[in-house]
């Protein structure tokens, strides 16, 4: 167990492989369908959700993992030896979940920091992963100023293949999602301190393939690369492959959390970075 344990949420997208070198625990939210809780990328694999969504009436649902389950984690985790436990979780602003850790915190006194990453999936993860890098050889302080340090720098930017799946969230008006539908229109949209901000639409597919890219070029040089998609491996790995960048860490392709795909829909493509200093 090591000294400085880093926990964080599923919604993070980070590969099985990377949680377990790096002892990253990660608690699995919740997607309801039909009245049922599962187990975010326990219960039902991603690929299974994307190919069952279009068809499923009513959309599926979202739920963060309870305050209880953390506090239960935490108490197992500094029972197991742990000195410290750092638990960073995905934007305060989009979900509960940083609130139901912080809550979880507050029984363990200052044991336990809890950090709003102000992100969703790898812009999260990238953070979480460099803090369990750094939890190896480092203080406390210094593990959370990297911490912060990655998130001033991290970019999280995708494509919509559709607005149907955010219009039945409640996110953008029927007429609007009607009209992109029509049109074929592809949004773009960034995470950007927490928030989901507009980046403008393309018409076709391929122009917004096209633009994804050039987006991905005027980040400029980066320090970690994650091509994200939702059901949309083939394309993803035709971006990575054209842009065949030179990076200090290998880049990552991951199928994108059902917890997220339940708002963004199918054959969604994206990119989380962390830009060099």
């Amino acid at each position: 167990m090591p000294d400085i344990v880093i926990v964080t949420d599923s919604t993070a997208d980070i590969p099985e492989e990377l949680s377990e070198k790096y002892q990253i625990h990660v608690v699995p939210n919740y997607v309801i369908i039909n009245g049922k809780g599962l187990r975010d990328g326990k219960d039902i694999s991603r690929q299974e959700f994307y190919e069952m969504l279009p068809g499923m009436n009513p959309l599926p649902t979202t739920a963060a993992a309870s305050s209880g389950e953390y506090e239960q984690l935490y108490a197992n985790l500094l029972h197991d030896g742990a000195e410290h436990i750092l638990s960073v979780h995905c934007s305060s602003i989009l979900s509960g979940i940083y609130s139901a850790a912080a809550l979880a915190a507050q029984a363990f006194e200052d044991r336990v920091t809890v950090i709003d990453s102000q992100f969703l999936s790898l812009g999260l993860g990238f953070q979480a992963i460099a803090a369990a890098e750094a939890a190896l050889n480092q203080p406390l302080e210094s593990v959370i100023e990297l911490l912060l340090g990655v998130r001033r720098r991290a970019r999280v930017i995708a494509m919509l293949d559709t607005l149907e799946y955010v219009r039945r969230s409640g996110r953008v008006s029927w007429a609007r999602a009607r009209l992109s539908s029509l049109l074929r229109i592809k949004a773009f949209i960034e995470v950007k301190e927490g928030t989901v901000f507009s980046l403008g639409e393309a018409r076709t597919r391929q122009k917004g393939i096209e633009r994804l890219m050039e987006l991905i070029h005027k980040l400029g040089p980066l320090e970690r690369l994650a091509l994200l998609h939702t059901n949309a491996e083939s394309d993803a790995r035709k971006i990575l492959k054209e842009l065949n960048p030179q990076l200090p860490t290998e880049p990552l392709l991951v199928n994108v959390t059902t917890a997220i795909g339940v708002h963004v829909g199918p054959n969604g493509l994206g990119v989380a970075a962390v830009v060099k200093s």
